[in-house]
């Protein structure tokens, strides 16, 4: 028997009566968004060292992280979903406790394949950002105050600051790289107590029996196309037979959830909201934009920066902070302005202004790629940082709650962060191939950058016309 919804809390949602402290709230939350991230970004100056503590090459450490987040996307298919049957307070702890066991399991490993275990289970913790944002939409419907957390949260997920990169590095010279795990063990354990103490639990009015077989056939098509974009991702040293078998169990595998969804009597989503404009609108948006964005700022310009032959030769340390750190702090900075001013000027409206600044943004990439100016570099990071990660990242997750149907909120939000991942994925792929397409083999041109962040733009802009189609989320913008 559901409880009866409260004045305040969206349709298509229940919750325990108890009043909810936002404070309380938003502790708990951004505690689960900051240890999700710690997993994310901690390890990512610390692969050498792990090889080498392990007597393992640094790709077979890679395979290790593809494997985090591999399954970070495919468990944020279902998720969500399962928190909208049994209770999203009872789901987000129990990723967090998981996340604190794959993270105790690394730490442990005595080989690659063990370190591999335990980030499959840490990726558990996949969902975080958007299960988050739905707890949150129920207990805050006030849409200024909703949008001002909204960005708040995301905001997080584009890094800490540049801090968590520089704490891992630190962490696995001085200690090893195990000492980073068991620093994230403490943050999700923690994490976990202040969830389930503090947030209150929620769950949708209508809660039919999981569709695990849907839930199984979706897992595979979008396990089978990470693993693609994965292995598509090594150009000239890819397994290409393997990387079109895989496309080909994914499209099978998808045709064979389709036709199961239109048939199953509970449905994980029915095919009639699939085809909805605000469903395929805002997924297409999300893709084109992380497949342009996404190897651009992770990629492309920290290795031009550390680039001796052609770029500013600055070094990994020299290139993080001039590139990532601005990045991410502008990011925090930008977030809780970008959701409040969504609020009072609409979403779709912030969003197309986000991705023509990121637009901007990349065109002025090139020119820096043209001049070596290092002042120039770390302009652009910044504005990427405000446009990007503080501005559309937090609109396109935004806008994946609020245009979630009210009898499956949390059917769009696991959707969308599966395209998020899927974009990362596929952006080194495209982008990579159009760098290796124009740059020489000996490398001693800027031309590759360039193409690369080229191919960027023309995908930025394709994300801009898309967002044109996404549908204004009404009961989510201030009417005064």
């Amino acid at each position: 028997m559901s409880v009866a919804a409260s004045p305040h809390t969206p349709a298509g949602d229940s919750r325990s009566g108890r009043p909810v402290r936002v404070g309380a709230l938003m502790a708990a939350l951004l505690a689960a968004s900051f240890a999700f991230q710690l997993n994310a970004s901690m390890l990512s100056p610390a692969l050498a060292t792990m090889a080498d503590e392990l007597h393992t090459s640094a790709s077979a450490i890679s395979v290790t992280q593809t494997a985090f987040f591999t399954a970070a996307a495919l468990f944020s298919l279902f998720l969500p979903r399962l928190g909208d049957l049994i209770g999203r307070r009872k789901v987000l702890t129990g990723m967090m406790v998981l996340m604190a066991v794959g993270c105790v399991i690394s730490a442990l490993a005595g080989s690659v394949g063990m370190l591999a275990v335990g980030r499959v289970i840490q990726g558990a913790s996949g969902p975080t950002i958007p299960l988050a944002l739905i707890m949150l939409r129920v207990e805050v419907p006030d849409p200024k105050r909703y949008g001002t957390l909204l960005g708040l949260v995301t905001a997080v997920n584009g890094g800490i600051a540049g801090v968590d990169s520089f704490a891992g590095g630190s962490l696995a010279e001085h200690h090893g790289y195990a000492s980073i795990f068991w620093v994230m063990t403490g943050f999700a354990a923690l994490a976990a107590l202040l969830v389930r103490f503090l947030a209150p639990d929620s769950r949708a009015d209508e809660r039919p029996p999981m569709d695990w077989p849907g839930v199984g056939l979706l897992v595979v098509s979008v396990g089978a196309l990470l693993i693609a974009f994965n292995e598509a991702g090594k150009l000239a040293d890819a397994n290409w037979p393997l990387a079109i078998g895989l496309l080909v169990l994914a499209a099978l595998a998808f045709w064979a959830f389709w036709r199961l969804e239109t048939r199953a009597r509970h449905p994980l989503v029915t095919t009639h909201l699939l085809k909805r404009r605000a469903t395929w609108s805002i997924l297409l948006s999300t893709m084109l934009t992380m497949t342009g964005v996404f190897a651009i700022m992770n990629g492309l310009l920290p290795g031009f920066a550390q680039d001796t032959a052609v770029g500013l030769g600055l070094g990994a340390e020299g290139a993080t902070w001039w590139t990532l750190t601005p990045y991410a702090l502008a990011g925090l900075v930008m977030g809780p302005l970008a959701g409040r001013l969504a609020a009072s000027f609409g979403y779709g409206r912030i969003l197309r202004i986000g991705l023509t600044a990121t637009a901007v943004a990349t065109v002025l990439a090139l020119l820096t790629l043209q001049t070596d100016s290092s002042g120039l570099l770390l302009a652009v990071s910044i504005l990427l940082g405000a446009t990007y990660a503080g501005t559309v990242n937090i609109m396109l997750n935004g806008l994946g709650i609020l245009l979630s149907p009210k009898e499956n909120p949390g059917f769009l939000p696991g959707l969308n962060a599966g395209c998020f991942n899927l974009g990362a994925g596929l952006s080194f792929v495209v982008l990579y191939a159009a760098m290796k397409a124009v740059a020489p083999a000996d490398g001693s041109s800027v031309g590759g950058y360039s193409a690369g962040v080229v191919a960027g733009l023309v995908l930025i802009v394709a994300a801009l016309f898309a967002s044109l189609l996404i549908p204004k989320p009404v009961d989510a913008e201030a009417t005064a």
